[in-house]
């Protein structure tokens, strides 16, 4: 039996996509390793025992894996979780990746689907469009960062190497000017504190910023001063919004939002659309990982110009309106109202005139629409939490001949594509695409046809 502070020496066979290097002690059991990746041989300390597994952290690499790259991609300290892929080549992520889509599948008894090499379309830093940094008290004043992985102590960092590095310029100027001013950040054990998030959204080709001030408040004293100051030292600040979240919750912004200066909204383009994204509105943080994303949903989708299309989760509108010169209609279906209005406004920006945005609920979606309402194709881009078994009945009850399903969360991608193939759809391939490079999150994409 393991006990705590033990020492082990261990062969590292795997690397598992929460950033543990996975071992098998002497005696068979599991030990994750903090610090350790596929080939390292390490000396590693027991910090947590299990019945069927322990924890360990590593003490000492004796030998270094092949697949560890000398490059120092991140300073950031082991404790902020983020880049959990940083010590290890892109091209081994990219493996990972794939193996982990794959190994989720075989658990889900689907084996029969060729899980193609991992997609990388955009650069492996700086990719993120939006952030969200949590404000807290510090010693001498307001802090942000990251939190920590799996708590909520924040992880002090000068600047994170997935955004854009005029991110990190913007918020040191806001937390120096809420210090310089005596505005309290928020307290979670006393839920007092004004500031709770900063919250940033840029446009990569507009190159516009949209910067949020998320408070524990209806106000915030000197709003206007700030954000007079921000547009004067960053001309590519086109709006400065504050959001009202007052509730006891993990939640980051609430439902209220106050322009104080400028436009509530940035511009950006998407495979040859312009789109307009307002703060609360779905986007994807990797635009050209987006582009890539949809490019392959559109293939798959193989539209001649006849087909009726239903984009459901659909957000702003990307996918369909991205996808509207090869249809005949699309519909796209989003339960955020304001996305709603976006996605209408997107289609007028674009001059497209075959598509139409309702706001409804997408796994209850054929309640909102008519009997009569037939479409050829259906793209699913849902949550992590993927989408209902209700919604997969009733696209196979309206015999929909194809669906295009677009996942975040390979988990539940395999659960749905088990789901799909109990009413009747079939798929012989699915694409990995690393939307989050550094990170364990990968997407997929994949057509599935009614037999």
């Amino acid at each position: 039996m393991k006990k705590k502070n033990q020492i082990l020496t261990l062969e590292i066979s795997d690397l598992n996509n929460l950033g543990y290097g996975v071992a098998r002690d002497d005696d068979g059991s599991v030990v994750f390793v903090s610090g350790a990746v596929t080939g390292d041989k390490v000396r590693a300390r027991i910090i947590k025992v299990n019945k069927s597994y322990s924890v360990a952290r590593t003490e000492e690499l004796i030998t270094p894996s092949p697949m560890r790259t000398s490059e120092m991609i991140c300073d950031a300290p082991p404790s902020c979780g983020g880049c959990i892929y940083r010590a290890i080549t892109r091209d081994h992520e990219l493996l990972l990746k794939q193996q982990y889509v794959s190994g989720l599948l075989h658990r889900a008894g689907l084996d029969g689907i060729e899980v193609r090499p991992t997609i990388a379309p955009s650069a492996r830093t700086q990719y993120r469009n939006k952030a969200q940094y949590p404000v807290r008290c510090g010693k001498y004043g307001a802090v942000s960062g990251l939190f920590a992985s799996k708590t909520h102590n924040i992880v002090s960092s000068a600047s994170c190497v997935l955004e854009p590095e005029i991110f990190s310029q913007i918020v040191r100027e806001i937390l120096d000017f809420i210090n310089s001013r005596g505005i309290s950040a928020y307290d979670e054990e006393s839920e007092r504190g004004i500031v709770r998030h900063i919250y940033l959204r840029r446009g990569e080709i507009s190159n516009e910023i949209m910067v949020c001030i998320v408070i524990n408040a209806s106000q915030m004293p000197h709003a206007e001063e700030l954000a007079e100051l921000l547009f004067a030292k960053f001309p590519n600040i086109v709006g400065v919004l504050l959001n009202v979240n007052t509730e006891k919750t993990n939640v980051i912004t609430g439902d209220k939002y106050i322009t104080v200066k400028g436009r509530a909204y940035v511009e950006d383009e998407l495979c040859g659309l312009r789109f307009r994204i307002s703060p609360e509105s779905f986007w994807q943080v990797n635009r050209v990982g987006a582009e890539c994303l949809y490019a392959l949903a559109k293939e798959l989708a193989a539209l001649d110009g006849t087909q009726r299309l239903l984009d459901l989760y659909c957000g702003t509108g990307t996918i369909g309106l991205c996808m509207a010169d090869g249809c005949k209609h699309v519909t796209g279906v989003e339960i955020v109202a304001r996305a709603v209005e976006n996605a209408r406004l997107n289609a007028k920006i674009n001059s497209i005139d075959n598509a139409n945005f309702i706001c409804a609920d997408a796994s209850d979606v054929f309640g909102a629409l008519s009997p009569e309402e037939c479409f050829d194709v259906v793209v699913l881009d849902p949550p992590r939490k993927g989408t209902t078994p209700s919604l997969i009945k009733e696209i196979a009850e309206r015999n929909i001949p194809r669906v295009i399903y677009i996942s975040c969360g390979p988990e539940t991608i395999a659960r749905d594509i088990a789901t799909f193939n109990s009413f009747g759809y079939t798929t012989d391939v699915i694409q990995p695409v690393d939307m989050f490079p550094l990170t364990g999150h990968v997407e997929s994409v994949v057509c599935l046809t009614r037999k």
